[in-house]
């Protein structure tokens, strides 16, 4: 069995839900994981937000906006008039649905059910789709058996269980289709996985299934070497390890959600990039394995800020940077980057939500200077130990960019560079030699 996620643009108009059905037919037994199409979760959050402001014409205006979308949809992707009819049922009743929000009072809880919709109506389509060219699929509904704990961790056994029970109920199916993201919590109510979305889905779907393979399809043929958007002629990488995957994913490269690769590789399953718009391609291939030493490729996350904390107190001072470590704690804010000296200590965050009281909070301990509008430059391999001379390779490629921090030895895969954000294409440009 395999797992084949669908990004929001894979199923993001008729034809490209038409492609996803060609994609999936014969082979191995498989599970499709659907996003919403491409577009819809934006609306949903625009419509969420007019009724938290108690706009709710304008969100009725939206919503009724947003069905006129799925109706041309509809009429482009199904032929006969039955599976017609049953599309325009489908469409109405999510939409009417959505519509009785805006009548009533709404509260937080309800924001979740709003958001599913997406997924439900994009997983619905494909499903009618399939029926209507007479390919047999069943509508594996991920309400049944996604779950969330009490700490909105997936319940793994819960998970496990139910989906192994859904599954044996239709033995001799071969297609399954299913909604990412989605999930109920604890207390049965529809919640969502929060971070990694629907890649996240597909990764903790495998590992409950077993499958032996977790495909994930986008508009890009795989990972590649750097940011097609920033450097010319940047290739598809043919094979990654989980860690070089994680590290890339987590420092910019879009293609992957970084949360995605845990699962897969506590179980040691492998996770394949595909495109389909070039289903033919080889893509990436994801596994424990290494493909070698040296430099694999090269990531960039804006968005960095950059806190420096100046203290003469530092000096030998016994838990200075736990003291620093739960100021961010308290605010639930991630810390990206680390480096320290006998009196500062200089870390970078992706959040700023909170960046005015964590700098009031340090300034308690000494001088704070934040540098916002930062860009962290992630050049990702094997060669910490292994490969001599790396560093000294990626410092002469960035003589020309001035470089405000460096992580060098916290992992065989990464060494990452702080930069200005106005920086980062001559970055990104200069480290492209590497590949030369």
């Amino acid at each position: 069995m395999e797992v084949l996620k669908f990004g929001g643009t894979s199923v993001g108009s008729a034809d490209r839900i038409k492609t996803v059905g060609e994609l999936i037919q014969g082979g191995e037994r498989k599970i499709v994981v659907l996003s919403a199409m491409s577009g819809t979760t934006n609306s949903l959050v625009e419509i969420v937000n007019c009724l938290f402001e108690k706009k709710n014409d304008l969100s009725s205006q939206l919503i009724e906006s947003l069905r006129g979308n799925y109706k041309q949809v509809i009429e482009q992707l199904f032929i006969s008039k039955e599976i017609l009819n049953a599309g325009k049922e489908l469409i109405e009743s999510h939409f009417d649905f959505l519509q009785t929000f805006t009548q009533d009072s709404f509260t937080i809880h309800e924001e979740k059910a709003i958001l599913a919709q997406g997924k439900l109506i994009s997983t619905a389509l494909l499903h009618l789709h399939l029926k209507e060219i007479g390919v047999t699929s069943v509508l594996l509904p991920a309400l049944q058996f996604m779950r969330i704990d009490k700490d909105l961790e997936p319940d793994h056994y819960y998970i496990k269980e139910n989906l192994e029970r859904l599954l044996a109920e239709h033995s001799e199916q071969k297609i399954f289709i299913t909604q990412g993201f989605i999930c109920r919590n604890n207390y049965g109510e529809i919640d969502n996985l929060k971070r990694g979305g629907s890649d996240y889905s597909a990764s903790l779907i495998g590992v409950a299934a077993k499958v032996k393979e977790v495909q994930i399809w986008t508009d890009i043929d795989g990972m590649h070497n750097n940011d097609p958007r920033v450097v010319d002629k940047t290739r598809p990488i043919k094979k990654l390890s989980f860690e070089e995957a994680a590290e890339l994913a987590y420092f910019g490269a879009k293609i992957l959600h970084p949360s995605s690769i845990l699962p897969a590789k506590t179980a040691n399953i492998p996770v394949r990039l595909k495109s389909t718009l070039s289903p033919s391609s080889e893509g990436t291939l994801i596994t424990e394995e290494s493909s070698g030493i040296g430099i694999k490729a090269i990531a960039a996350k804006d968005g960095i800020s950059a806190i420096k904390i100046n203290s003469g107190r530092m000096l030998l001072a016994h838990g200075f940077l736990r003291k620093v470590f739960e100021i961010f704690e308290l605010y639930k804010t991630s810390i990206d980057m680390i480096t320290t000296s006998e009196v500062a200590v200089s870390v970078t965050i992706d959040d700023d939500s909170y960046l005015s009281e964590i700098q009031k909070e340090l300034e308690k301990y000494g001088s704070v200077e934040v540098d916002t509008d930062q860009t962290i430059v992630c050049v990702v391999g094997d060669f910490i130990k292994k490969d001599k001379g790396i560093a000294n390779k990626v410092f002469n490629a960035l003589e020309s960019v001035p470089i405000r921090m460096i992580s060098y030895g916290g992992s065989n895969h990464n060494i990452s560079l702080l930069v200005n954000r106005c920086d980062k294409e001559l970055a990104l440009q200069n480290l492209n030699s590497l590949f030369d």
